[in-house]
């Protein structure tokens, strides 16, 4: 009885032990299950936050580099890529292996004593110039070793060049006030010095006064216009304007000033509407026909013409037979104050801001602006206008 009951006895602890070695490998195979569950779910929780923070820094317009503590490059974004033109991956490299840079890589050893922000200024030379504002900190860690390094850049350029062109309109506009001032002011004392008796010689220097007021007249003016159409003030008052009818009206206004130079106006402009404001295409037509009177052949021609082009425009030419514009000149030719001829421009009266008026009505219609020329074939200048078949005229016959 006793050997039956210790069998018993002895099945029934093997029974205990498979079943709770059964239960044991379960609850191993449970957490391990849950092990790699948390496993996976940190490693897509790692990747959906960097794939965010790549996303965070690709977004932002500013260059953004991220340096290890041996001074290596962890991260470096879109903007910072596009600013230095890199086209391979600079990560595990250090700065001066990425962008040869010697004044960067300076400024980072320098962190490291300074131990706050520190900003520079870098120009980059090249086929393209730019200028760069660069901002970088040292990140330290409890124990105050570096444990990195954070470098921000922004692009200077556009503003370098604003701020180029400010100091080139200033000096411009100063001395193109001061050549009629000082003219004025010197013949004014020499009638005051008693050149005022001789009626003859008073009469010559009053008419130079006169003349170089009118000159200061009229580029105040200009500057006035330059001034409303660069800041947007100036609402176009849009409208249909038969193209024929507005080139007949401005040639007009210029017969006699042609005819003293014995020149023939054509117009050559077909029975076209343009939608536009007709005071300040006027504007535009006059400053390109007064200029081929000024500056074409004496007894020659200034045709005014135009035909349909792409896009729903109509392209507009003004063209005379002078001397023609040397072709290193032409890119230029829409600069405030550029003078192919600055003597002769400011013997005619000039002011150098004609072409830029032009270029700024034209572009605030939607248009564009250009010239072409061959040196002794003449110069013809273009521009185009939106179409408007509304104020298309029936053939002239």
């Amino acid at each position: 009885m006793i050997p039956a009951l210790l069998l018993l006895f002895l099945a029934a602890l093997a029974a205990l032990h498979l079943w709770w070695r059964a239960k044991w490998l379960r609850a191993q195979q449970a957490a391990a299950s849950e092990i790699h569950a948390l496993q996976e779910e940190g490693r897509r929780a790692a990747i959906e936050f960097q794939t965010r923070q790549e996303v965070l820094f690709n977004s932002m317009v500013e260059g953004l580099v991220v340096l290890d503590e041996r001074g290596r490059i962890l991260l470096a974004n879109r903007a910072f890529n596009e600013l230095f033109g890199l086209k391979t991956d600079v990560r595990s490299r250090t700065l001066l292996e990425a962008l040869r840079l010697h004044e960067l890589a300076g400024l980072v050893a320098s962190l490291e004593r300074d131990k706050q922000v520190v900003g520079a200024e870098l120009h980059l030379s090249g086929p393209t110039e730019r200028w760069l504002q660069v901002n970088g900190a040292a990140i330290f860690n409890e124990l105050g070793r570096r444990h990195g390094t954070i470098l921000v850049f922004h692009d200077l350029t556009r503003l370098k060049q604003l701020e180029d062109m400010r100091k080139d309109f200033v000096a411009n506009v100063s001395h193109e006030l001061r050549t009629p001032l000082s003219l004025i002011q010197g013949y004014v004392e020499t009638l005051l010095d008693g050149a005022k008796d001789n009626p003859e010689v008073a009469a010559k220097f009053l008419e130079t006064i006169e003349r170089n007021a009118v000159r200061l007249r009229s580029l105040i003016e200009d500057l006035l216009v330059i001034s409303e159409l660069e800041s947007g003030r100036v609402k176009l008052r849009l409208e249909s304007v038969p193209l024929h009818s507005l080139v007949q009206k401005v040639l007009g206004d210029f017969k006699a000033r042609a005819e003293a130079r014995n020149m023939r106006l054509v117009n050559a402009a077909p029975a076209l509407g343009v939608s536009a404001d007709p005071g300040r295409i006027e504007q535009v037509l006059g400053n390109l026909v007064d200029n081929a009177i000024k500056y074409g052949r004496a007894g020659g021609e200034v045709k005014v013409g135009g035909r349909p082009a792409e896009g729903g425009q109509v392209e507009v030419f003004v063209q005379d037979d002078g001397p023609g514009i040397p072709p290193e000149a032409l890119s230029r030719l829409f600069e405030r104050f550029y003078r192919v001829d600055k003597a002769r421009s400011r013997e005619q009266g000039g002011t150098g801001l004609g072409l830029s008026i032009v270029k700024h009505i034209v572009q605030g219609h939607g248009g564009c602006v250009w010239a072409a020329s061959q040196p002794g074939q003449g110069a013809t200048f273009f521009f185009t206008l939106p179409s408007d078949s509304d104020a298309t005229q029936p053939p002239l016959f």
